[in-house]
């Protein structure tokens, strides 16, 4: 099997959970090529301070990262894997807010770790509730 027609494979019937998931992942391939293409944008919406330093260059890795979890989202969504739904779920409730309150806390871009946090959350909430209802 070749790697595009990998990619291009699909259940013949996705569930709602599993469109939803698809489309969060699109949600987040948009946020991460934002942040690679204007990381200024953390001040323009978020009203976070100047940067000082490199904090440019860091934000394009966490626009990267954001971009690759989209992707990985996206994908895992089209799987229609019940599996992935519920794994996403999880490292959304739990693992994001462990890592970026603490950040947003030591004033390390609040706003902007703040309200990803608070999204993510619920649409980690929202997959949930459409698991659950399969």
């Amino acid at each position: 099997m070749s790697l595009l027609k990998g990619l291009r494979d699909k259940p013949s019937r996705l569930t709602v959970a599993s469109k939803y998931t698809a489309l969060n992942g699109i949600g987040y391939l948009v946020v991460g090529a934002i942040l690679i293409v204007w990381p200024r944008v953390t001040q323009a919406l978020f009203r976070e301070p100047a940067f000082a330093g490199h904090e440019q260059a860091l934000m394009r890795v966490i626009g990267l990262t954001v971009a690759v979890i989209g992707w990985l989202y996206f994908f895992g969504g089209r799987s229609g894997a019940r599996q992935f739904i519920a794994a996403s779920v999880i490292d959304r409730l739990i693992f994001v807010p462990a890592v970026l309150i603490p950040l947003a806390i030591a004033a390390v871009f609040p706003h902007l770790f703040l309200t990803f946090t608070i999204i993510d959350a619920l649409l980690a909430i929202g997959a949930w509730l459409l698991l659950a209802r399969e």
